[in-house]
C-alpha cells in the first residue's frame, strides 16, 4: 500500500528493549525462574527477538547486507547456530543429539536458500525451506531442542524458526514481496477492521453451529490481556503470516503467475495444518482456511505483515477471550 513507512530503528530498538524486559519480569515475578540458567535463557530470547524485531525495520536488511557484503551475510546461520549452543550450554540442556538438531533446523534453510540464490521464486528449494520450517513446529519436536524454561519452550521454538527463515528467504534467498515490515500507512485501520469483522460475522455463527466455539468469555483472561495478546501477535501471529502469507502466498502466486490462485492456495494448504490439533480435525480446518482468506486479502491490501498480523492477532485474541 503506497504512503505506508516501517517503524525507524531506533523505534525497532525501543520495542525490542520493551519485550525483552517484559518477557524477563514475567519469567522472574510470575513462574519464579531466576539464577544463572534463566539469565541464559533471558538473554537467548532476547537475542532471538532482536533478529524478530530488527529485520522489520526501515532499511535494516539492506543496510546489513551493505555492512557485511554479501559474503558476510553467508555468516548469520552461523551466527544463530551459536546462539542456540550458548542456550544449550547456558542452561545445563545440552546433548550431542540435541545440539544436531538444532543446528540441522538452522542451517538446513540456510543451504537450500544459498543454492535457489538467483532463480525465480517458486524453486523447489522454496518450498522446502518452508515444510523443514514448519514440520517441527506442527509435530512440537522443536520442544525437546528447548527443555528449560518450560513455559517458553514454545516461544523459543518459534522464535529459532523464525530467526532461519529470515536469513534464509530476506537475508539469503532476498525473496521480494514478502512485507516484512512493522508499518502503518493510509488505509491500514479499515483493512485490518474490515478483514476483521466480515471474517468474525462468518465464523461466529458456522464455529457455533460446527459445535466448535461456545460462548464462554472469562473474567481471568481478560485480567490476562495485555500479556496474552502480545504473545499471540509477536509468537503466533507474526510467525504465521510470515510463513503462510509473506512466503507461501508469495511464491505461490509467482508460481502459478496470479495472485488470487496463490491466495486461495494458501488459505487451504494454512487450513489444511491445523488438522493435527485433535487429529482428523476438519472444522478446525475449515475455519483456519476462512480465516486464511482475510489474513492473505489484509497481506495483499497492507503489503505488509503487519495489516495480517494483526487480523490474524485480533481473532485469536477474542477466540481466547470469549470462546
Amino acid at each position: 500500500m503506497n504512503g505506508s513507512r516501517a517503524i525507524p530503528i531506533w523505534g525497532a530498538v525501543g520495542l525490542w528493549a520493551a519485550l525483552s524486559l517484559a518477557i524477563t519480569l514475567l519469567g522472574l515475578l510470575r513462574f519464579g525462574y531466576g539464577g544463572e540458567r534463566y539469565a541464559w535463557a533471558a538473554l537467548v530470547i532476547s537475542l532471538l527477538l532482536a533478529g524478530q524485531i530488527f529485520h522489520a525495520a526501515r532499511g535494516f536488511t539492506e543496510n546489513l547486507k551493505k555492512l557485511l557484503g554479501r559474503a558476510g551475510v553467508t555468516l548469520l546461520p552461523l551466527l544463530l547456530g551459536a546462539v542456540y549452543v550458548a542456550y544449550l550450554l547456558g542452561t545445563g540442556e545440552f546433548s550431542w543429539l540435541r545440539m544436531l538438531g538444532g543446528i540441522a533446523w538452522i542451517e538446513t534453510p540456510a543451504l537450500l536458500a544459498l543454492s535457489a540464490r538467483g532463480r525465480r521464486a517458486g524453486a523447489w528449494q522454496d518450498y522446502a525451506v518452508m515444510v523443514v520450517l514448519w514440520m517441527p513446529i506442527e509435530f512440537a519436536w522443536g520442544r525437546y531442542l528447548f527443555p528449560y524454561p518450560g513455559e517458553a519452550t514454545h516461544t523459543l521454538e518459534i522464535l529459532l524458526a523464525l530467526n532461519a527463515g529470515t536469513i534464509a528467504f530476506l537475508d539469503l534467498r532476498e525473496l521480494e514481496g514478502i512485507g516484512y515490515t512493522i508499518a502503518w500507512g493510509p488505509g491500514f485501520a479499515a483493512a485490518v477492521a474490515i478483514n476483521f469483522l466480515v471474517f468474525a460475522a462468518i465464523a461466529i455463527p458456522l464455529g457455533e453451529w460446527m459445535h466448535f466455539i461456545e460462548w464462554a468469555p472469562s473474567v481471568a483472561r481478560f485480567k490476562e490481556l495485555p500479556i496474552s495478546a502480545l504473545g499471540i501477535l509477536f509468537f503466533t501471529a507474526w510467525p504465521e503470516e510470515f510463513l503462510f502469507r509473506g512466503v507461501l502466498q508469495n511464491v505461490l502466486s509467482k508460481s502459478f503467475r496470479s495472485e488470487t490462485a496463490g491466495w486461495i492456495v494458501a488459505s487451504c494448504l494454512f487450513g489444511l495444518s491445523h488438522i493435527v490439533h485433535g487429529f482428523p480435525n476438519w472444522r478446525y480446518v475449515l475455519l483456519a482456511a476462512i480465516a486464511g482468506l482475510f489474513y492473505g486479502l489484509a497481506w495483499r491490501k497492507t503489503k505488509s505483515l503487519t495489516g495480517d498480523a494483526l487480523v490474524h492477532a485480533l481473532v485469536d485474541t477474542v477466540w481466547h477471550l470469549l470462546f
